[in-house]
């Protein structure tokens, strides 16, 4: 894993370590000795994650992990403070400045390198998700939710005295469901709305790590942050979840104020990532989807017009293409306006919809002009099916606003179908082109085969 890590520290021989540490797992260091170098570097995009001592002159390590997550550019940057403090009440202020670990001075080399491994995972799973978003849209992404989120957390937990604790601990500020089985935790999590899954490594007759293995294998949880919490002297079993994919972790006895910003920290990465996931979706549906009609658009019908050409002549099956046409359309625009004629488009495309089956595809392929590709089906079913279409978009005028009276549609259809495998896109439209044609120019409203 290739990733470039910055240190931050005031003493020369921390910094030597660290870094001799970390080139010895291949990661890129680069260093700072204070905070407002550590600032420079993060903003100008060179490091993936940062360790980051506290005791620092000028400005302390709390003050550099503030700025950092208030910085929209350095938010999600991942930060490990690093340092010889070793109190709760520290620890808690670093994870309230958003750091998203605090680790005390000496480190095991083991586990430091393995949570820098896991946040430096998710930071390019993050980062890939971020690109996708900006370079397919200028959809704007909201600021993070602040500290204040509220979510819905799945407690595994078969210790009474542990869960109640747990619970009491973040019942104020989130839903906690409960479960003392791993294999109802499972079913439970798999249903989905739950924003952060908790897990006890310390269950009575199960294995938490395998419950967590099982939560990132599945495709429905695989996303689910994980936070596991372990008994003090268990490090090796902590280090094994973090391999397995755990987000993050917590050893008893629990703080309850390093607990909520643990669990903070997670439901706010989680609710980020969700927003870039739902912003790359949307921009794919709308990269391949007609914003009028909400039917596929011409780009997708394109590309995916060829692999079905190329599946239907591999296995020697029929493929069939109707061309539909409005009948008059310029006519309704001058007649009734470009509102009617939207709302004419979207009805169309409503009755073509309810008209084809679930493998069909129906496209909008441009102004008036509309497709069908019908895998599995030969020209004589091609003709039903057009025959169907045509007489479901004439039989009922078309409701076109307020003050308009209902207006009477036609179609004209053109069929082609596959021949051969020398045919092509190119060649299945211009013979159906050709039966459009002739369909438009011997009385509209009818249905016109090529093989006719």
């Amino acid at each position: 894993m290739s990733a470039r890590i910055l240190v931050v520290d005031d003493i020369p021989a921390n910094v030597k370590l660290l870094k001799a540490k970390l080139t010895a797992e291949y990661f890129d260091v680069v260093t700072a000795s204070n905070g407002p170098q550590a600032l420079d570097i993060c903003g100008r995009g060179l490091c993936d994650m940062v360790l980051l001592d506290v005791m620092m002159p000028g400005m302390d390590g709390f003050e550099v992990c503030r700025r950092l997550k208030a910085d929209p550019k350095t938010t999600h940057l991942p930060v490990i403070i690093v340092t010889a403090l070793d109190s709760v009440q520290d620890r808690v202020a670093g994870l309230e400045a958003g750091a998203d670990d605090f680790l005390t001075k000496p480190t095991n080399d083991l586990a430091l390198v393995t949570r820098v491994r896991s946040l430096v995972r998710l930071k390019m799973l993050t980062d890939e998700l971020g690109a996708r978003a900006a370079t397919t849209s200028q959809i704007a992404l909201e600021p993070s939710p602040g500290p204040t989120l509220s979510g819905r957390i799945l407690l595994v937990d078969d210790r009474a005295s542990s869960r109640d604790r747990i619970v009491a601990g973040l019942s104020r500020d989130h839903s906690v469901t409960v479960e003392t089985d791993p294999h109802e935790a499972l079913f439970k999590a798999a249903e989905g709305g739950f924003d952060l899954a908790i897990v006890s490594l310390e269950l009575t007759d199960h294995d938490g790590l395998r419950l967590c293995s099982q939560l990132r294998s599945l495709e429905r949880t695989r996303l689910l942050p994980i936070l596991v919490v372990d008994c003090a002297d268990s490090e090796g079993r902590v280090i094994r979840a973090l391999e397995l994919g755990v987000n993050d972790y917590i050893l008893r006895p629990i703080d309850r104020n390093e607990l909520l910003a643990r669990v903070r920290t997670q439901i706010r990465r989680k609710r980020y990532s969700d927003q870039l996931r739902d912003n790359v979706q949307l921009t794919i549906e709308m990269a391949i989807t007609d914003s009028l009609t909400g039917l596929h658009n011409r780009r997708y019908l394109e590309r995916h017009l060829s692999t079905l050409i190329g599946q239907a002549a591999g296995r020697g099956r029929p493929l069939s293409l109707l061309l539909l046409d409005i009948d008059h359309f310029k006519t309704i625009n001058d007649t009734y306006g470009h509102l009617a004629g939207d709302a004419v488009l979207r009805e169309f495309a409503d009755r073509l919809r309810r008209a084809v089956r679930g493998i069909d595809l129906a496209c909008r392929f441009g102004g008036e002009e509309f497709v069908v590709a019908m895998p599995e089906t030969d020209v004589s079913l091609a003709v039903l099916v057009g025959e169907r279409i045509r007489e479901r978009i004439s039989a009922e005028p078309f409701v076109i606003g307020e003050g308009h009276p209902a207006i009477g549609v036609t179609v004209s259809i053109g069929i082609s179908t596959l021949t051969g495998p020398t045919d092509t896109v190119h060649s299945l439209f211009q013979r159906g082109d050709e039966a459009l044609y002739r369909a438009k120019h011997t009385g509209r409203n009818r249905v016109v085969s090529a093989a006719a």
